[in-house]
This record gives C-alpha cells, sequence and structure tokens, in this order.
C-alpha cells in the first residue's frame, strides 16, 4: 500500500530530515558524541553517575592485548566482547565458556584463536563507525528477568527509549528471534513491540514493519507482556540527559534479574522505526517537549518522568 506524505504528516510522524535538523541538530552539540559512540566512555561516564551498566571484565586496546587474552578470561565463564565504536550490534560475541573453547549461544564453537582473530578485526575497525580504529570491551553477561525468556529467541531482549530534553517521550522492546540471529536488531527480523510510557504494557507489535501478535519462535503472546522496574527504567532514562547533556537521545535497557534496569548503550541518532512499532508519530510529543521552559527542563528525573507518563499515556 503506498503511503502518501500527507498522511504521514497528518499521523505526526518524524521524518529522517526534520529529526536530523530540528532534533538532532538543534540539541545534540558535536563535541558531545564522543560520550556516546564510544561505549567505553559511555559506560565509565554511567558508573560515575550511579547508572547500573554491565560489569567491565577487561579492555583490549593494542595487538599485544590480545596476546594475553587467555589469562583475562580464564575465570570467565561466560561474557560478552564489542567493539567500542560499533553500531547495530556489528562485531559483538556473546560467549560461555566450554571445554572445545568458547560456545554462542546458538551451540557454535569458537577456538581462542578464532576469538583473537575476531578481537583483531575489531581493533582494526572493522565494525567501528566510519571504520576508524577501535579498541574492544569485555562484559560480564546479562541475566535477563526470568519473566521475559519466553519472548526472545537465544539473545537478551532491550528496551530503546527516546528522551527529549530529559523527557521520556517513546519507548519500545526489542525482541530477538530466529531471524535476527539472537540479536535485537529490527532490520535483520528482530520483533520490535511499542510500550505505552505510563505503564511499559505492549500497545503493538511489527516485525519487518508487519503487525504480529505472537513471538514468531517462542509463540508467546505479545499481549501477555509484562515489564518490571518500568519506572525505575524509565527514571534511568531520563538522567542519561543530565550526565551527557545530549537533548535528543536513544536509550538502550535491558532488565538484569539482579541488578535491575541496566544501560547497554546511548545513542545520539536514533531510529525512526520506534514509531511503526508503536502506531503512533512522535512529532506532537516532541513539539509538546519543544515548548517547555528551562524550568521545566532543569526539574529532577523523577518528576520529568512523572509528567511524561501522564502527557504520553497511550
Amino acid at each position: 500500500m503506498m503511503v502518501f506524505p500527507w498522511r504521514l504528516k497528518r499521523s505526526g510522524v518524524l521524518g529522517m530530515n526534520r529529526r536530523n535538523i530540528s532534533y538532532i541538530s538543534r540539541y545534540n552539540p558535536r563535541h558531545l558524541y564522543p560520550l556516546v559512540d564510544n561505549k567505553l566512555k559511555t559506560k565509565l561516564l554511567a558508573q560515575e553517575a550511579g547508572i547500573a551498566s554491565p560489569a567491565l571484565i577487561g579492555v583490549v586496546r593494542s595487538q599485544h592485548d590480545v596476546n594475553f587474552m587467555a589469562d583475562m578470561l580464564a575465570d570467565v565463564s561466560g561474557f560478552a566482547i564489542k567493539p567500542a565504536k560499533g553500531s547495530g550490534g556489528k562485531g559483538i560475541l556473546v560467549l560461555n565458556q566450554a571445554d572445545q573453547g568458547f560456545v554462542k549461544k546458538s551451540g557454535q564453537a569458537l577456538t581462542m584463536a578464532e576469538l583473537q582473530r575476531h578481537t583483531s578485526n575489531i581493533l582494526a575497525g572493522l565494525y567501528s563507525l566510519g571504520g576508524t580504529p577501535d579498541i574492544a570491551i569485555i562484559e560480564e553477561l546479562i541475566e535477563f528477568d526470568p519473566q521475559l525468556a519466553r519472548y526472545s529467541f537465544e539473545g537478551v531482549p532491550d528496551i530503546r527509549v527516546i528522551v527529549c530534553r530529559g523527557y521520556p517521550v517513546m519507548a519500545m522492546m526489542r525482541l530477538s528471534t530466529r531471524q535476527s540471529d539472537g540479536k535485537a536488531n529490527l532490520h535483520q527480523g528482530a520483533v520490535g513491540v511499542g510500550l505505552d510510557i505510563a505503564s511499559g504494557r505492549p500497545l503493538k507489535a511489527v516485525q519487518h514493519g508487519v503487525p504480529v501478535t505472537h513471538h514468531p519462535d517462542t509463540g508467546c503472546s505479545i499481549d501477555e507482556l509484562e515489564l518490571p522496574d518500568w519506572t525505575e527504567l524509565l527514571e534511568q532514562a531520563a538522567r542519561c540527559y543530565d550526565v551527557t547533556g545530549l537533548g535528543y537521545l536513544g536509550t538502550d535497557m535491558v532488565l538484569d534479574k539482579r541488578s535491575g534496569p541496566v544501560l547497554l548503550e546511548l545513542n545520539a541518532r536514533p531510529g525512526l522505526a520506534i514509531q511503526v512499532a508503536n502506531g503512533n508519530g512522535l512529532l506532537p510529543r516532541l513539539k509538546r517537549i519543544d515548548a517547555l521552559t528551562d524550568v521545566e527542563v532543569a526539574l529532577p528525573a523523577a518528576e520529568r518522568v512523572a509528567r511524561s507518563r501522564e502527557w504520553f499515556a497511550s
């Protein structure tokens, strides 16, 4: 079905050009981008502010460090390795120790030599933004909340919250599938679930833009999805504005059974597919935030979240 521009405008859909000019360029000073484009800097910033993030096992900064990875991982049962400057989940491996070396959740085995080769590719910038030289971060695994296990195929479901001037305006959960290779990446086939800002309850679910009612691999009904710690998650997302100074931000979080909401990464250029998952456009909500005074923007995170839940309830 053809979608006409006037229909999108009437629905309040935010397009890429308007996002770039009216929100990213307007609210995100360029000198602050390194805080979120580098996952190690984001992690250290979050930890300093008391925002939970996966525990750091180690950092591989050079080819010399690659030679000592066996010692670094000797007593680690499971871990995730990722490029600091990567995007879209590229270059991330989630592994557990096994007799034959390391094993992905899919059952595929990797030797230490293969892991070191992958790490060398990260350092060379194979997965980084712009192909620039990178570093590899090794983190403890997330033990996601058991209530969500039925809604994921191999990977960890995450929650994207769009935050404008410190106010959460729209949220969705991304559920990994067999088609997405266990990654919470909508373009690869993960399911996007729009979430009500007020309650965290599911509104609508899509896969490749097509509505779905059940997880394609587990068969679980999306309507039965329940998220714990919703208020805390929104407040953590809102605080990311306070610690970065970025006024238009995508926060990616997971629900860990030990720590509750945990920050994975931040994005200064969050995508627009969240509107499809919610069945609503961002523009009406963003315009309400545009009109806020500096005093309202400076309110504590808990008060900003309370206002967002009242304004944007679905």
